[in-house]
């Protein structure tokens, strides 16, 4: 848990402007690629999960914008934007196919949103624990969102080694109890 500052309040208050407005650009980039992601598996069984995720993503940034906002703390403009064409440029890669979509693309999409869900977590645990300094952060509203994230990740990690063993072969059962190991 953080120590409070002599007077109470957050240390280092612009270290967290960036902090939050680097999980605030991760965020919009998150969205912008689930959003991909449902456009490609939109009808699949993979489509109403994908929808869901989308919707608490949203959710999350504007809970994360809010208490940016509480906190006084402005929202830098350029790392959404940056954000937002980096997440476009990804699309032109190099993945062994050249004009069409390889099945690679999926597999890849899968395991940067499950990794990408890990962080942002670590992003809320930490806003959790600085809540213990600054009653302007609700602790709670944070804790959820943790939860929330521990669920979007157990969800994705199985997706991934679903579509791993579509694209290579094997079991994705194999390969979760694996994981459970």
């Amino acid at each position: 848990m953080p120590e409070p500052s002599a007077s109470g309040a957050i240390r280092n208050v612009e270290l967290l402007g960036v902090y939050t407005n680097d999980h605030l650009a991760a965020a919009t980039g998150g969205i912008e690629l689930v959003s991909r992601m449902l456009g490609r598996h939109r009808g699949s069984g993979y489509g109403p999960r994908l929808e869901e995720l989308l919707g608490e993503l949203r959710e999350e940034r504007a809970a994360l914008e809010t208490t940016m906002q509480s906190l006084g703390v402005p929202v830098r403009q350029y790392k959404q934007v940056a954000t937002w064409i980096g997440e476009k440029l990804s699309r032109v890669k190099l993945n062994g196919h050249l004009l069409s979509r390889s099945p690679l693309s999926d597999l890849v999409e899968f395991e940067f949103i499950a990794t990408a869900v890990l962080a942002k977590r670590a992003g809320f645990e930490t806003l959790r624990e600085v809540a213990a300094v600054d009653d302007r952060i609700d602790a709670a509203l944070f804790e959820r969102l943790i939860e929330q994230a521990d669920k979007q990740h157990h969800w994705l990690a199985d997706a991934r080694r679903e579509v791993a063993a579509r694209v290579f072969g094997g079991s994705a059962d194999a390969a979760d109890a694996a994981a459970d190991t």
